[in-house]
């Protein structure tokens, strides 16, 4: 039937051109459009951070740029040593050693300060607390399992720190920066001054002043301490460059 109707319109349109001298035919239906072409690039898809693996080395630890972009106009000294050390826990957390928290003999420590007036006997630590940017502790535990175990018993370790008698300086609730969960993650804890602790703990909807960090990525593990009087957003974004960094 179709076919039939399809003669019976050109016969027609035919017959017309006959009369007017040209032919008319039928418009043909536009062709569909070709679907657009999906995009697959190679690369343009995020590919997932490789955990860190093997000894330590100055380029795992952060960069005094990193500072710079939260807004620390000072210029910042890098002062590095390996040995063991204190490692950033307060009073409250026993001030031990890497050593003789987890009988690591040799760690990386980095020093961020604003003056050449270093400690002798440490050149990472200024002899002004005021001086003092941040400090990080890092080493490699030789696997991921290890390294597990070493950070979360560091963050034991800064818990009794989040509750003091009132008017005293307090560790704030952990956060957590995952950057690639169970492999490349952090907790930080923000430093609140003794004038904000009127409860025993740290005031909420208050900003913290710096604060603490313990970090994993793949087989190495570091603390981080922030003297640097650093918010929350500034704190985030140190601890998740330290961390991918490591």
């Amino acid at each position: 039937m179709r076919n039939r109707m399809i003669v019976a319109i050109l016969a027609a349109a035919i017959g017309l051109g006959l009369l007017t001298g040209r032919y008319v035919l039928p418009a043909r239906s536009p062709a569909p459009a070709a679907p657009a072409a999906v995009s697959s690039a190679p690369g343009s898809a995020a590919s997932p951070p490789k955990a860190a693996d093997g000894p330590m080395a100055a380029r795992n630890l952060l960069t005094a740029a990193e500072f710079t972009e939260v807004g620390i106009v000072r210029h910042i000294y890098v002062r590095d040593r390996v040995g063991d050390g204190g490692y950033a826990n307060a009073a409250c957390a026993g001030q031990k050693t890497l050593a003789e928290t987890l009988g690591v003999q040799s760690a990386y420590f980095r020093g961020l300060v604003t003056t050449t007036d270093t400690d002798t006997s440490d050149p990472t630590l200024a002899v002004r607390s005021e001086d003092q940017v941040a400090r990080e502790v890092a080493a490699d535990a030789g696997s991921q399992a290890l390294a597990a175990n070493f950070t979360e018993r560091l963050v034991l370790e800064e818990v009794p720190c989040q509750t003091e008698p009132v008017g005293h300086w307090v560790y704030g609730p952990t956060n957590t920066v995952d950057v690639a969960p169970g492999i490349i993650t952090a907790s930080w804890m923000g430093t609140y001054d003794g004038d904000l602790n009127t409860t025993g703990g740290a005031p909420r909807g208050k900003e913290p002043c710096g604060g603490i960090a313990v970090m994993r990525n793949g087989s190495h593990y570091g603390v981080l301490e922030v003297d640097a009087c650093l918010g929350t957003t500034a704190m985030t974004r140190i601890v998740r460059a330290a961390v991918t960094q490591l």
